[in-house]
C-alpha cells in the first residue's frame, strides 16, 4: 500500500516537471529478524538476503516507476552513514551511557510504558510476549527536544498527514519525552550496526534504519544529492500509523541533533484489516500474497483498489471478495468496457486516428495530490469516466451517425479525446490501463483483447 501510494506521488511530480527522487527498500537490522532466523535455523544474513530479494521484486509486480532506489540497511554504504549520523550526535552532546530496565516490545522495537499496554501486551503486537531488560546500553537525549519539536511543528502545520495524526504526536511530545536506548550489547543481540568506538555494543534498530532516508541520497559524502533532494527539496515519507512516533518525533529529533533539516511531509497510512477487521500483518499470519493477487487480476487491478477503495488515512478491509465486486464494478465494467465502445465506433466509422492535441489535465486533478488523497484524485478520473458513459447514452452517436455523420463524427472524435485525457490522468496511477488506451487512440482500433476482463 505505502510503496504505490509513494509510487503515485513520485509519479505525479514528475509529471508536474519536478525532479524526483523516490526510495524504497528494507530496514533488516533488529531482535525480531534476528530471532526469526535463528528459529528457522538460517543463518541471519541469509535470511534477510531472502526476503529482501521478495521486496524488491515488488517493485516489477506492483509497477512501480523503474528508477526507484532501493535500499538496504545492510548495505555498506549506509551502514558507515548510520555511524557517520552516531558520530556526530554524539559529537554534539546528545549521546551518554547508563544502566536501565525497560518493557520492550520486540515486534515494535520500541520500549513501551505500561500506559501503552492493553493486558499486558502491546496492542498491535498481541502474539508476541513483553520482554523485560536491564543492560547497559547508550542513550539519545530525546528529552531535549520537547520545545523544539513544538517549535518545528509549529512552524510546517502540514508535516504530518493527517490532521488527526499531528494531533496525536504533538500530545505525545507536550506529556514529555523521555530519553531512549539506541544501542544493545553485542553479546545480548549481535544483528546490527556496530556503535563508532564501542565495539561491544550494536545500534538500536530504529537509530539505524530512520537514517535510510539520507544515506540513499550519498550522505554525507555526496552533498550534491543531499542538498537537491532534503536540504532544498521537499522529502516525503509515507509510513503507517505504528510509525507514527519513531517518523514524527524520534527522527525529526535525531535530524536535529545531528544539524540537519527536517522531513517537509510525514504521511501516515491506516491499517489494513482482513476478515472481522483483525489487522492485517504478517506476523498474525493472515495477509493476502499480493503475487496471488496480481498473478489473477493484473497489476493495475491491485493499483485501483489500493489507491480508491482503501483509505488513505484510516483503517481499511480488504478481502478477496470486496476486491473482486469492485474490479468487476469500476475495471471492466468501467474503464474497460468504456474503452471498448468508443474505440470500436472510432475505428468503425473513422477514417483515421483522431488528433490529440496538447490537451491539458484539469488542475484540480493534481490539487488531490498535494494533500496526498489520492482516492479523492482516483474518484475524479471515475467521474470523468461516468461523465463518457452518460453522453453516449443521451446522444448514442452509434446510431445518430447514419442519420447526421458530421454530428455524428463531431461527437465520437470528442469522446475520443476526452479518452485520451483520462488516460493522461491514469497514467500515474495505473500505467499499463492508460499505455493501452493511449495506444488503441493512435492506432484507431478497439483492444484486440479487454483491458480488463470480468471475473
Amino acid at each position: 500500500m505505502e510503496i504505490v501510494r509513494a509510487d503515485v506521488i513520485a509519479r505525479v511530480k514528475k509529471l508536474q516537471g519536478y525532479d524526483v527522487f523516490f526510495n524504497t527498500g528494507t530496514d533488516e537490522h533488529g531482535q525480531k529478524l534476528l530471532t526469526d532466523a535463528t528459529n528457522a535455523g538460517v543463518d541471519v544474513k541469509e535470511y534477510v538476503d531472502k526476503y529482501a530479494e521478495k521486496f524488491r521484486g515488488l517493485k516489477g509486480l506492483l509497477g512501480v516507476t523503474d528508477d526507484v532506489h532501493f535500499i538496504r540497511t545492510t548495505d555498506e554504504h549506509h551502514i558507515k552513514s548510520a555511524q557517520k549520523f552516531w558520530e556526530i550526535c554524539d559529537k554534539n552532546g546528545y549521546i551518554y551511557k547508563k544502566n536501565y530496565n525497560t518493557k520492550y516490545c520486540v515486534g515494535c522495537e520500541l520500549a513501551k510504558t505500561d500506559s501503552e499496554l492493553v493486558d499486558g501486551k502491546c496492542p498491535v503486537h498481541p502474539n508476541k510476549e513483553i520482554e523485560l531488560r536491564e543492560e547497559e546500553n547508550y542513550f539519545f537525549k530525546f528529552s531535549e527536544f520537547g520545545d523544539k519539536l513544538l517549535e518545528l511543528y509549529e512552524k510546517n502545520p502540514t508535516l504530518v498527514i493527517p490532521d488527526f495524526r499531528f494531533n496525536e504526536i504533538k500530545s505525545f511530545v507536550k506529556n514529555g519525552l523521555e530519553d531512549f536506548s539506541i544501542s544493545r550489547l553485542k553479546s545480548k543481540m549481535s544483528w546490527g550496526v556496530e556503535v563508532p568506538g564501542d565495539s561491544e555494543h550494536i545500534m538500536y534498530v530504529w537509530f539505524d534504519a530512520l537514517v535510510n532516508y539520507i544515506s540513499t541520497l550519498g550522505w554525507p559524502e555526496d552533498t550534491e544529492t543531499f542538498t537537491k533532494f532534503w536540504a532544498e527539496g521537499t522529502p516525503v515519507q509515507y509510513c503507517g500509523k505504528d510509525n507514527l512516533r519513531q517518523q514524527s518525533a524520534m527522527w525529526q529529533a535525531m535530524l536535529l541533533a545531528a544539524d540537519l533539516p527536517p522531513t517537509h511531509n510525514i504521511i501516515i497510512n491506516g491499517f489494513i484489516s482482513g476478515d472481522g477487521g483483525v489487522k492485517m500483518s504478517k506476523s498474525l499470519g493472515n495477509v493476502i500474497n499480493p503475487y496471488d493477487v496480481v498473478s489473477e487480476y493484473g497489476t493495475d487491478a491491485l493499483r485501483y483498489f489500493v489507491l480508491r477503495e482503501l483509505s488513505p488515512f484510516e483503517d481499511s478491509p480488504f478481502t478477496i471478495e470486496r476486491f473482486k465486486e469492485s474490479y468487476n464494478a469500476n475495471l471492466a465494467n468501467g474503464i474497460g468496457n468504456l474503452t471498448s465502445r468508443i474505440m470500436k465506433m472510432a475505428e468503425t466509422n473513422l477514417a483515421e486516428p483522431v488528433v490529440i492535441e496538447e490537451n491539458k489535465i484539469p488542475e484540480e486533478y493534481f490539487k488531490f495530490f498535494e494533500t496526498f488523497e489520492i482516492n479523492k484524485a482516483m474518484d475524479f478520473v471515475w467521474s470523468k469516466i461516468g461523465e463518457l458513459d452518460t453522453i453516449i447514452q443521451q446522444t448514442e452517436p452509434f446510431k445518430l451517425i447514419k442519420t447526421d455523420k458530421e454530428k455524428g463524427t463531431e461527437i465520437i472524435i470528442d469522446l475520443v479525446k476526452k479518452l485520451y485525457t483520462i488516460a493522461r490522468m491514469l497514467n500515474p496511477l495505473m500505467t499499463d490501463a492508460s499505455n493501452k488506451i493511449k495506444a488503441c487512440v493512435k492506432a484507431n482500433k478497439s483492444p484486440v483483447s479487454p483491458i480488463f476482463l470480468r471475473k
